[in-house]
């Protein structure tokens, strides 16, 4: 694969769908920089939650906001966020987080604030000699990069989800972070227009990888 073009690959979809595995498989077998945006999300909620800032847009988050500082740090093919010289760790996995991030990734002050830091991976993708990023979220083909080289839509049985979820020992209420992510004003999550569906329910993590990666080979090509 040639460095002449950063090429972006935008995965968007449910918790537990798939699109963190996925998105692993494709970063190391193409030479891409894996973002995972969910984390930074997780991260800021964690952050506001700490400095007992509400979920809620007012003068109060906006100037918790305005404080943190935004940096991206490489390990492997995974790019982290830094906040405030701080990477994310298992803490934002935790079920309070869970219970929460939802409600503040809802806010359009929140998104606001993380768009153009997402953007901008492509410069530190480029920057450290990656052909490219695949960067997942729940509004990364509607939103953050609607003029992805490919957009997919990764869909898995709710029941599905749930079972992978527990086998994590993550506690996690997918139904109702799914409503709510689902049904917000700013960014929902939905089909961004001209994304792949892909259906993991019924496949292997290894058989989504390989038909994924066979639409990024003939991008490649083409």
């Amino acid at each position: 694969m040639s460095n002449s073009k950063t090429i972006v690959i935008a995965i968007d979809g449910g918790a537990a769908a798939g699109k963190s595995s996925t998105s692993r498989g494709l970063s190391e077998r193409f030479n891409l920089m894996h973002v995972d945006t969910g984390s930074f999300y997780r991260a800021i909620t964690l952050k506001l939650l700490q400095a007992k800032i509400p979920a809620v847009s007012d003068d109060a988050l906006n100037a918790g906001l305005a404080q943190f500082e935004l940096r991206t740090e490489i390990t492997g093919q995974l790019a982290a966020i830094s906040i405030d010289g701080w990477v994310p760790d298992a803490s934002i996995r935790s079920e309070e987080v869970n219970n929460n991030v939802s409600h503040y990734a809802a806010l359009p002050e929140v998104r606001a604030f993380l768009l153009d830091y997402q953007r901008k991976q492509t410069d530190v993708a480029r920057d450290n000699q990656f052909n490219g990023l695949v960067i997942e979220g729940r509004d990364i083909g509607s939103v953050v990069f609607p003029d992805a080289d490919l957009k997919l839509f990764m869909y898995a049985d709710p029941e599905k989800r749930a079972a992978r979820r527990a086998k994590e020992g993550i506690i996690d209420d997918l139904a109702k972070r799914d409503a709510i992510d689902s049904s917000r004003k700013a960014a929902p999550l939905s089909r961004p227009e001209g994304s792949v569906l892909v259906d993991s329910s019924d496949l292997t993590l290894e058989e989504v990888i390989e038909h994924v990666a066979s639409l990024v080979s003939n991008l490649i090509k083409n």
